[in-house]
């Protein structure tokens, strides 16, 4: 059981290296700071290596005895938040949407706290405090940045010669392996935080090797999201690019090191948002990417909540009658959400026949 708990918290690794790590070079690969995906992949694993092995012990900590009391987490309990967290982040993944592991590890690990009714209630809602307005903060920052771009770029030539974009290019690429260094502050704590928690690895060895996971995870398949945060959402400068990707890295290292488990990828995708919105207004909000972006990011949580809180009346408490009755509501959820989504690509198709008429 302890190898199979270790396994699967590498795979969750991996799966975050895949989703929130990869989308901390996003921004840097769209502005064409660097042209090359590969390059920026391996940049981003090198940052996500050197951030979890000198600075993920404080978000490690807060997983594994922050949210739960440290004493009823065992490997069966390891094994149940791994679990649910990381089927919640692979569906993500091969969506191509790029999801805040941090929303979906304490997602599962309440789902315990409530299936076994111990639950630090005010860390919870101080986290959900901060989950809320950090996003928030980063798009009002880099919407007022954009502003103060747009008037820089209409007032001065300057920043268009090749000297000052050459000097826009080396800082976004700073800034860039910044914030994958925050990448790896913030999120090694999600996939062995747990493991730290039950005593089943020590600190130093469970973010040194899962910081290595992760950074294996954006080698291999952070492609896909890379391209979602670097190119789907909207096009920016390197001035932009710069702006952006400093808002997210500072955020981010500010939170790792008061050990708060913050949605890296919203607060990047949130600051994206907020220069687009700055260039183009509400015209950005109607792209569908934005659209499915913010439903994955709400149901996440809730889908790794309901599933560790299932497994726990399941194989822990053997509550089939719990089980039954959680286990339809979320049935009937996924339902709706199935159907709402159809209709709208019904009533989508129909206007568009229209329009070709």
């Amino acid at each position: 059981m302890t190898v199979l708990a270790i396994a699967v918290a590498l795979f969750f690794a991996m799966n975050i290296g895949a989703s929130g790590a990869a989308a901390a070079m996003g921004t840097t690969f769209g502005s064409g700071a660097i042209k090359k995906k590969r390059i920026a992949l391996v940049l981003c694993s090198v940052g996500v290596v050197l951030g979890a092995s000198f600075g993920g012990q404080e978000v490690a900590e807060t997983i594994g005895s922050g949210v739960i009391p440290s004493s009823i987490i065992n490997l069966k309990v390891v094994l149940i938040i791994l679990f649910s967290a990381t089927m919640s982040l692979f569906i993500a993944n091969m969506l191509g949407i790029p999801l805040s592991t941090s929303e979906v590890t304490v997602g599962a690990v309440i789902g315990v706290g409530i299936a076994s009714q111990i639950l630090f209630v005010e860390k919870l809602f101080f986290l959900l405090l901060v989950w809320i307005l950090v996003p928030i903060s980063a798009f009002l920052i880099a919407l007022l940045s954009a502003k103060g771009i747009k008037l820089l770029e209409n007032h001065s030539t300057a920043i268009h010669q090749p000297n000052w974009q050459k000097r826009f290019t080396f800082i976004l690429i700073g800034a860039g392996f910044l914030e994958a260094v925050a990448a790896g502050m913030n999120n090694v704590g999600n996939a062995v935080g747990p493991l730290i928690g039950a005593g089943v690895l020590s600190m130093n060895t469970g973010t040194v090797v899962g910081g290595i996971f992760v950074a294996l995870g954006v080698l291999l398949f952070g492609g896909k999201v890379l391209e979602t945060n670097g190119k789907r959402i909207t096009r920016f400068s390197l001035i932009e690019g710069c702006s952006i990707t400093s808002i997210g890295a500072g955020l981010v290292i500010a939170a790792s090191i008061l050990g708060i488990p913050v949605p890296l990828t919203q607060i990047t995708t949130s600051a994206i948002m907020g220069v687009g919105a700055g260039k183009s207004g509400q015209i950005l909000f109607k792209k569908r990417i934005i659209k499915r972006m913010l439903m994955v990011w709400a149901v996440s949580p809730v889908f790794s909540l309901v599933f560790s809180y299932g497994l726990v009346k399941l194989f822990l408490e053997s509550d089939m009658y719990s089980l039954v009755a959680i286990g339809s509501m979320f049935l009937a959820t996924v339902g709706s959400l199935y159907l709402i989504k159809t209709v709208r690509e019904e009533k989508a198709m129909i206007n568009e026949q229209g329009s070709g008429i």
